[in-house]
């Protein structure tokens, strides 16, 4: 049974409770049916998504820091065409909303994936323009404002589903590159997207990453996510999908009042595989001991 007061809506698209899995670290469910009912989460943002099958980036591709991790993954997926006719299938069967998030290496690869997912049974497109580790262009385009607000343009042509665009924390002003998105007409933002990181082996003297750098992810980055979600909501009237280290409830909470309608839930699931069942519970358990009876009361409740 729905319960009402966590209901949310984010640009006609409406879901039970304001928790996601983010992408990256939930696979496309599968994994994680087997501990938690997928059709008590509010929606899952699956792996990201390219046009063509890819690799990777070569090992070391993850090490393990104070409060988080560093992951230099490199988008291996196995293409949009698979996950089409292999894993959306698997994810209808739940009643849960589907975002397709989605990466490329120039803005008509976007187009292209947005054209291809957009007449399939997703529910909202999470475009990728700040992944740190895509070295031909999605850094780039996430820490340009002006082309945030062109790729987010011209994918919005393509896009018959909410499109949501997540950001890069590695940028000067979050709340220009938050305005971009806005401007090119984007449904709704996502933040923030991992930190670039770097970890060294003294021992060996040298990179443990593979890829010398990654992203940081965890509780370690969650005092910057959550004041980068407050910035970008006083910068946009769009909704706002807060995450980095939400861990329980209470995380989810601060960046609700921060600023955001929906939160995702990220590096906690390699921890916990049932993190995002006990931060619903954790936020429905506060709504009831301070008698609140709608969540969007609490939406930008700090300013």
């Amino acid at each position: 049974m729905t319960n009402s007061m966590l209901k949310v809506e984010i640009s006609g698209m409406k879901l039970k409770n304001p928790v996601i899995a983010a992408s990256g670290t939930f696979g496309f469910g599968r994994e994680y049916s087997e501990y938690i009912d997928l059709n008590k989460l509010g929606g899952i943002s699956v792996k990201g998504l390219t046009l063509k099958p890819r690799e990777g980036n070569k090992p070391p591709r993850i090490a393990e820091t104070p409060a988080g991790i560093l992951n230099s993954i490199g988008l291996q997926n196995p293409g949009v065409d698979a996950f089409i006719k292999d894993e959306l299938p698997f994810l209808k069967q739940y009643d849960t909303a589907i975002i397709a998030n989605i990466a490329g290496n120039t803005i008509e690869e976007y187009c292209e994936l947005a054209e291809k997912l957009s007449d399939t049974d997703i529910d909202a497109f999470e475009l990728n323009v700040s992944c740190p580790n895509v070295k031909e262009g999605g850094i780039a385009f996430g820490q340009d404002p002006k082309r945030v607000e062109a790729i987010t343009k011209q994918v919005k042509k393509y896009s018959k589903k909410p499109l949501i665009i997540k950001l890069s924390p590695n940028v000067t002003d979050i709340g220009e590159n938050a305005k971009a998105a806005e401007a090119g007409g984007a449904d709704a933002i996502s933040l923030i997207n991992t930190l670039t990181g770097m970890k060294i082996d003294v021992e060996r003297r040298a990179f443990v990453l593979a890829n010398k750098t990654g992203g940081l992810s965890g509780p370690a980055i969650k005092p910057i996510a959550v004041r980068m979600v407050y910035q970008a909501a006083c910068a946009v009237q769009i909704p706002i999908i807060g995450m980095g280290g939400i861990m329980n409830g209470e995380d989810a909470l601060e960046f609700i009042m921060a600023g955001a309608t929906m939160v995702a839930v990220g590096t906690a699931n390699f921890i916990n595989p049932k993190a995002t069942m006990e931060v619903i519970d954790g936020i429905e358990a506060y709504l009831k001991r301070n008698n609140i009876k709608d969540i969007n009361e609490l939406i930008g409740c700090v300013r």
